[in-house]
């Protein structure tokens, strides 16, 4: 990859931020002097925003407004900032959401995050952030372009960084909440039952028979994934039940909106795990779903500007 340059999206970032908090002049001036560099020349990443939906974390959507997603590893692992509780919401702590279920601290702020860039001090589960040993490295001259930067823009230093919580502790108490959640929810159980037939063959935990569905106002679809997405006898009447999961998840977080598609994993002990897409424009037989039923959601159910997907919002 060392003749390409550094994939960077802005306007995602922008929108990867929560609402109300907009993204740093620091961020968007690193953008700018990363813009047309050779890849991998301070680190082999992308500069692309993304919503903790699609983050390696388990059942993020409800995280959407503590995180700020503005970096992408090869490996799928993001890199952003943490909202957490008594956290600066100015200046918060850098995380990474690690691909293979790392999940640590990066640095106590972002210009601090870009200091560490220029002393290559990743290692392990982080060494994307470090430079490709085939290209040029250029971590000097990033160095000196954050030594020019006003004084404002620099945070105080490591020493004198109040104590911070413990990022790894957090995510597992959610992903094991979470769990439980499901597990334990009323229509969730339901489902399970009515879908009896399809359990799968095999008894380990990861033995799963895996559905997806769409709803998008009116129009619905329900497919069983074997060899292919495939249509099932129960798909009808599970429908009322799929809408009351959706609009019950609506009244409990409103400012998501309405999910169109979700995937469910059913295990041999009759779980079914989700996962919800807010953001995909999802197929209904065979066509991409009606704009006017979409919109028809949204009136319904609105989002924040910047957390209304762009096949809607420019519709």
């Amino acid at each position: 990859m060392s003749d390409s340059s550094y994939p960077i999206d802005l306007d995602s970032i922008r929108g990867a931020f929560p609402p109300g908090i907009e993204a740093p002049s620091l961020l968007v001036d690193f953008a700018d002097w990363l813009n047309g560099r050779p890849w991998g020349s301070v680190g082999c990443f992308s500069l692309l925003g993304q919503f903790s939906d699609q983050a390696p974390i388990f059942d993020g959507s409800p995280l959407r407004d503590r995180f700020s997603l503005f970096m992408r590893l090869p490996d799928g692992s993001a890199v952003g900032g943490w909202y957490g509780a008594g956290l600066d919401r100015d200046n918060p702590p850098i995380v990474g959401l690690g691909s293979e279920g790392d999940y640590e601290l990066l640095a106590p702020s972002l210009d601090a995050l870009l200091a560490k860039l220029t002393s290559q001090q990743f290692d392990n589960a982080w060494s994307d952030l470090k430079p490709h040993e085939e290209v040029e490295c250029q971590t000097v001259e990033l160095a000196q372009w954050l030594a020019r930067r006003p004084a404002g823009d620099k945070t105080i230093c490591d020493d004198g960084v109040p104590e911070l919580p413990d990022f790894r502790g957090f995510v597992e108490k959610w992903s094991r909440d979470r769990e439980d959640y499901w597990a334990n929810h009323r229509l969730m159980a339901e489902l399970g039952w009515r879908l009896a037939a399809h359990l799968p063959k095999g008894k380990k935990p990861w033995d799963k028979t895996h559905f997806e569905v769409a709803i998008v106002g009116k129009q619905y679809e329900a497919r069983v994934l074997s060899r292919g997405p495939q249509p099932f006898e129960e798909a009808a009447s599970i429908e009322s039940l799929l809408r009351d999961l959706r609009e019950e998840m609506r009244r409990a977080q409103p400012e998501l909106g309405l999910w169109y598609a979700m995937k469910f994993g059913l295990s041999a002990d009759g779980r079914a795990m989700p996962n919800f897409e807010y953001d995909l424009r999802p197929t209904i037989d065979g066509e991409p779903a009606q704009l006017s039923e979409a919109r028809a959601d949204l009136a319904r159910a609105p989002r924040p500007e910047r957390w209304v997907p762009k096949w809607l919002a420019s519709s």
